[in-house]
Order: C-alpha cells, then sequence, then structure tokens
C-alpha cells in the first residue's frame, strides 16, 4: 500500500557571532565557570546582536536549508514557526520570514509550545504533507531568549543561548511501514497544570509587558526525564520498534543531565545522543534543528538511520518525532 510520506530534504541553522562565555558571565553575576559546568554542561552561549530579531536569524537558518534541499523558495507552500520571541505581537513572525524570503504564495504562522516547539511545528507540518494540502514545507525554529532572561538571577540566565534552524519537509511515496524513509510517527502532549515551574511573568492581556523567565529547576527536571523517556516509547511503539532499533537521539539541549538521564531511562547508550549544549546553551525551539544540522553536516547522520526527536518545554508540553532518516 503506498502512502505519502514526509522527508526531511534539508536542513540548516545559525547562530549569531556574539559568544558569551561562562567566564564573561563570573563578570555579570555571582556564578562560577565550574558551577555552570557542573550542573549543565554548557560552555558558552551565542548572543544576538542588538539589531537582530528573531526573523533575521530564521532567515539565514531558512536559506541554508532551501540550499541544503536543492529548492528555490517559491516552492515552498507553507512556513511554520516555532517561537516564543517573535518580532512583533502581530503579525506572526512568518510573515515577515516569508517577506524576506520573497515567497508570495502560500502560508505562514507561528506555533508558540515553548521548547517544545520544533516538535509541535514537524509534527503540525506532517499532517499537512499527509492531508496532501502542502508538497513541501519549511519548518524553523528560531529563538532569541536573551530579551526575555533576567540578567541578575544566576539560575536562569546561565542556561539560554540564541539561535535558529530550519529544515525542509518535503512529500515522498512509502510502503507504509517502518522501512520507509521519512517521519513515521509523532506523539505531542501538554499538561497546564505545571505553569508555575517554567513561565514568562509578563504578557499582553496581563501585564502589558514583554516579562522575564522564571524557573523552578529541580522540579522541571523531574518531569523531563519522565515524560521525555515516555513520549519516545510511544513513538517507538508507534513504528514497531524499540530502543535497539535507534541510531541517534536529538533530544532538546536543555541541560546535559537531562540529555544522560533520559539515555539512562531508556537504556540507550550516551554517545547516540547527539550534544550541543556546551556549546549552544538552550535555545529553546531552536535547539533540535540546530543539533540536527549539526550531525547531518559533520556526516554523524546517514540516510537510513532511525532517529528520534524529542523535547520539553514550558506549559508544559512535550513530544517526539520518530524517523528514517
Amino acid at each position: 500500500m503506498s502512502v505519502i510520506r514526509s522527508v526531511i530534504t534539508g536542513t540548516g541553522s545559525y547562530l549569531p557571532k556574539q559568544i558569551l562565555t561562562n567566564s564573561d558571565l563570573e563578570k555579570k553575576v555571582d556564578t562560577t565557570d565550574e558551577w555552570i559546568i557542573e550542573r549543565t554542561g554548557i560552555k558558552q552561549r551565542h548572543i544576538a546582536a542588538e539589531d537582530e530579531v528573531t526573523s533575521d536569524l530564521a532567515v539565514i537558518a531558512a536559506k541554508r536549508a532551501l540550499e541544503s534541499a536543492s529548492l528555490d523558495p517559491n516552492q515552498i507552500d507553507l512556513i511554520i514557526l516555532a517561537t516564543s520571541t517573535a518580532d512583533q505581537t502581530f503579525p506572526s513572525t512568518a510573515t515577515t520570514i516569508q517577506r524576506k524570503l520573497g515567497i508570495t504564495g502560500g502560508a505562514a504562522f507561528d506555533i508558540q509550545a515553548v521548547c517544545s516547539g520544533f516538535v509541535y511545528a514537524l509534527t503540525t507540518a506532517d499532517n499537512f504533507i499527509k492531508a496532501g494540502q502542502a508538497k513541501h514545507v519549511l519548518v524553523i525554529g528560531a529563538e532569541i531568549f536573551s530579551r526575555i532572561l533576567d540578567w541578575e538571577d544566576r539560575t536562569t540566565c546561565v542556561l539560554f543561548g540564541d539561535g535558529a534552524g530550519a529544515v525542509v519537509l518535503s512529500s515522498q511515496n512509502g510502503v507504509g511501514n517502518n522501512t520507509d524513509q521519512g517521519l513515521l510517527s509523532s506523539r505531542i502532549h501538554s499538561d497546564g497544570r505545571y505553569n508555575e515551574l517554567l513561565f514568562v511573568d509578563g504578557g499582553v492581556s496581563s501585564t502589558g509587558t514583554v516579562g522575564q523567565l522564571r524557573m523552578k529547576g529541580r522540579e522541571v527536571f523531574r518531569h523531563a526525564i519522565v515524560n521525555l523517556a515516555s513520549v519516545v516509547g510511544e513513538v517507538l511503539e508507534d513504528s514497531n520498534m524499540s530502543s535497539e532499533n535507534i541510531d541517534w537521539i536529538v533530544p532538546h539541549q536543555a541541560n546535559k543531565r537531562i540529555l544522560d538521564g533520559t539515555a539512562r531511562k531508556l537504556k540507550v547508550a550516551t554517545n547516540k545522543v547527539i550534544v550541543t549544549v556546551e556549546k549552544h546553551a538552550n535555545t529553546s525551539a531552536a535547539s533540535i534543528p540546530l543539533a540536527l544540522d549539526e550531525a547531518v553536516k559533520d556526516g554523524r547522520i546517514t540516510r537510513g538511520q532511525v532517529v528520534i526527536l524529542e523535547a520539553m518545554g514550558g506549559g508544559f508540553t512535550w513530544g517526539a518525532c520518530l524517523l528514517r532518516w
């Protein structure tokens, strides 16, 4: 039986030029390089320039993904941007990206699921493709979290960075089993009861301000490992696979301890986990496509391999996608 599969045909990424190291942070807040590395694995992060906005980062990543896929921008039917740091309250930043890429057809919209945003966006794009409503979709995760941090809060400001990653998702025919190339399964979840554990204390209808990020790290850590292991189990079961079939996990880069803890719970070797958190820190919705692009470009991820993308973010939101590269 022939089925429609969504295949990643191109990847791209962009990181701002400015690098903020742990040593630099020692001069700003009461922290140390050793403390940050021990608890998070982070050594540095990229910070957007004052004249850069989220769409600027996203457009560069998108152009690189289009080039990788050998597609012209006007072949794109849909743009889905995952971000929590939009250029404006409205219109959507995706429409700004559409304009900057010179695309005048199709549709564009934003998805806001915080750190799970890219998984949510990829799942949404996959459903558009399977429904026959799009052939080529540009899926982007882009963030400038440095603009919503409290730079006097040493427990949060050390964790985050800025960046963008993008993929082109294209329609191809498959036979309908787990040997197909492309996205084989995806699951997304949310539970709004945990809002107070990870949130921004501002908003248009509440305070009229952008606000700053607030987090209860220990509680987030505990939920993250349980939820991530659970949702990865779901997509494996959907695809009639087990953890032994996994070639690579490309996780949201929140914290090295979360990455290691999830791998242990899944009984997956840590050398199968793509880790970029030490260089990029937590770039929220951008972290998975940034890590994915790096692993594809350096040759670790190759055609035919089984890859899992997984993330958890504020809300709480969480999800996973399983694909054959």
